[in-house]
């Protein structure tokens, strides 16, 4: 193998089974998802007559495996699939779906079989609900996982010894298509005042990509006769548990407090910024993180995007961004101004690297 390609492996305690995968990311584009393989090697000794099994499963967990509360486990699968891979059902060479694969197989040998799986297109992306640092056991989380095991059958029950876990991620990258600039408007009549406020708030795009900065452009015109004393932003995180309870947590991940006011009769016209960064919410529980694998750092959950006609029910988690605008009036006087928070395709930011260099180089 070359020494750039990342082989991830993994071998059960008892040295009957183990796996090797070139990617554990496999990307979601709504239409499609990328396939899973990879290559399971086997010790005929170690077997001892023993099939060889291999799963790909998603789970939904909202609390440790071993909780039990009135007979109901706080693990879901939303979906598994089982493929035997020894004694193998087909010839080797059609069980080889890709370069890496082969690769593989030739450097393993004869003891070496391939698997393959495809996803549906209506599984929920990798994510999860961040703990509070005191907080012990497994967190509320959409996992995927492949599974290989040796057992005398597929229900058969399997030993801990003879079996092997790899962690995967399903993720999802932005559009190509950036999508209407959000932008809203809003009047606000008084009792006792003759003319309405105006407010209005827009942003300079639909997608934002994570560690970049938004910046709102906000209008007021003041044509009451109410003082704002004070205009407050932020970018709101909705998380929406849809499995179990469809309960929402709405979590402020950036904060911009200025002390801005506008007496009657005046107007504003300004720029705020927000970034909305994990670095700055590490210690609250709840914030919606993508999924990760161990010993990895993460970021703020991207905002969740679902094939047409597709249950949310079945989403496990969804994960939405909204930019709040509120001007303190004695009351308060809100807007929302949604947008999506995502990771760009790495084809993208290597075409954007690939074009600053190139402008670089032409001015000097």
């Amino acid at each position: 193998m070359s020494p750039k390609n990342v082989v991830f492996k993994k071998i059960c305690k008892d040295k009957s089974v183990g796996v090797y995968m070139g990617k554990r990311d496999f990307v979601d584009r709504v239409t499609s998802v990328d396939p899973v393989d990879g290559v399971v090697i086997i010790d005929p000794e170690a077997l001892q007559g023993r099939k060889v099994f291999v799963t790909l499963s998603c789970i939904f967990r909202y609390g440790r495996d071993d909780m039990d509360v009135m007979g109901i486990a706080f693990r879901r699968e939303l979906y598994l699939s089982t493929r035997q891979v020894y004694p193998p059902l087909q010839e080797r060479e059609k069980g080889i779906h890709s370069r890496v694969q082969a690769k593989l197989l030739r450097k393993l040998g004869d003891n070496a079989y391939p698997f393959f799986f495809e996803f549906p297109d209506n599984l929920p992306c990798s994510v999860a609900l961040q703990p509070a640092p005191h907080d012990v056991g497994k967190q509320c989380a959409v996992e995927f996982e492949i599974k290989a095991f040796s057992a005398e059958s597929q229900d058969a029950k399997i030993r801990k010894r003879s079996m092997v876990k790899l962690m995967l991620r399903k993720v999802q990258y932005a559009p190509e298509s950036d999508g209407v600039a959000p932008s809203v408007e809003t009047t606000r009549d008084f009792v006792m005042s003759d003319k309405p406020l105006i407010v209005k708030a827009s942003l300079d795009k639909e997608i934002y990509y994570h560690g970049e900065t938004i910046k709102v452009h906000v209008s007021v015109t003041n044509n009451s006769n109410k003082n704002i004393k004070n205009i407050i932003l932020s970018v709101d995180q909705i998380s929406t548990v849809v499995l179990y309870s469809n309960d929402s947590y709405v979590k402020a991940v950036d904060i911009e407090e200025q002390g801005d006011s506008v007496s009657p009769g005046a107007s504003l016209e300004k720029v705020y910024k927000l970034l909305p960064l994990l670095a700055n919410n590490r210690e609250r529980r709840g914030i919606a993180l993508d999924g990760k694998l161990k010993h990895e750092d993460t970021n703020l959950a991207s905002s969740s995007i679902i094939k047409e006609g597709v249950l949310k029910e079945v989403m496990g988690i969804m994960v939405s961004y909204r930019v709040m605008v509120k001007l303190i009036i004695g009351g308060e006087v809100g807007l929302e101004v949604p947008f999506k928070l995502m990771h760009p395709k790495p084809d993208a930011v290597r075409r954007r690297r690939r074009w600053s260099s190139r402008s670089s180089s032409a001015l000097t």
